[in-house]
């Protein structure tokens, strides 16, 4: 009985911390950062090009936003919520001369002004994707992409699902496109 009373103590202790993290109204996910190899395979299933403005939102250290710059010729633009992480990865951008091409906005997702994005990237919840998606119906263009990393949006018809590996992990990647999703 000890034991497990001060299982269940350490185990509370550490909820707190997580709750911050990953809890309150607008925060939808926790920071779980993407394998670049994933990174490029929802780009290049996304269809970006130059001529592109992808937004990625709870962008963490920038990665999707960054590589969209870097590898191909896009406008990023990356959405965080946590003000540590956004202070982080701006400096990033700043060391890599990026800043002509990327910035980061400090924020929540669910209240970013998306009308100037082709291009949205995200890795959420279910539940999270439940509640992005009318802010998504409602402010992207026909013809604009919505890249979701390992979970669908319900309701949704995908226009190409792809599939990559990093390590021993397998990963699926949906994309939608507006005009077209049912």
């Amino acid at each position: 009985m000890r034991v497990l009373c001060s299982s269940l103590l350490i185990a509370s202790a550490a909820i707190p911390g997580f709750a911050q993290e990953f809890g309150g109204a607008e925060n939808l996910a926790p920071y779980i950062p993407t394998p670049q190899i994933v990174v490029e395979k929802m780009l290049e299933a996304g269809h970006v090009t130059r001529a592109d403005v992808v937004y990625d939102l709870g962008s963490g250290d920038g990665r999707v936003v960054i590589t969209a710059a870097q590898k191909f010729g896009a406008t990023g633009v990356g959405v965080e919520l946590l003000p540590d992480l956004c202070r982080k990865t701006q400096a990033r951008i700043r060391e890599l001369g990026l800043e002509d091409r990327v910035r980061m906005v400090e924020g929540s997702a669910l209240r970013v002004d998306l009308s100037p994005t082709t291009v949205v990237t995200m890795f959420f919840t279910t539940l999270s994707n439940e509640r992005l998606k009318p802010n998504l119906e409602k402010h992207l263009r026909p013809g604009a992409r919505v890249v979701s990393n390992e979970v669908p949006i319900r309701g949704w018809k995908p226009t190409e699902v792809a599939h990559v590996k990093s390590g021993r992990m397998d990963h699926t990647i949906f994309v939608y496109e507006i005009g077209r999703l049912h």
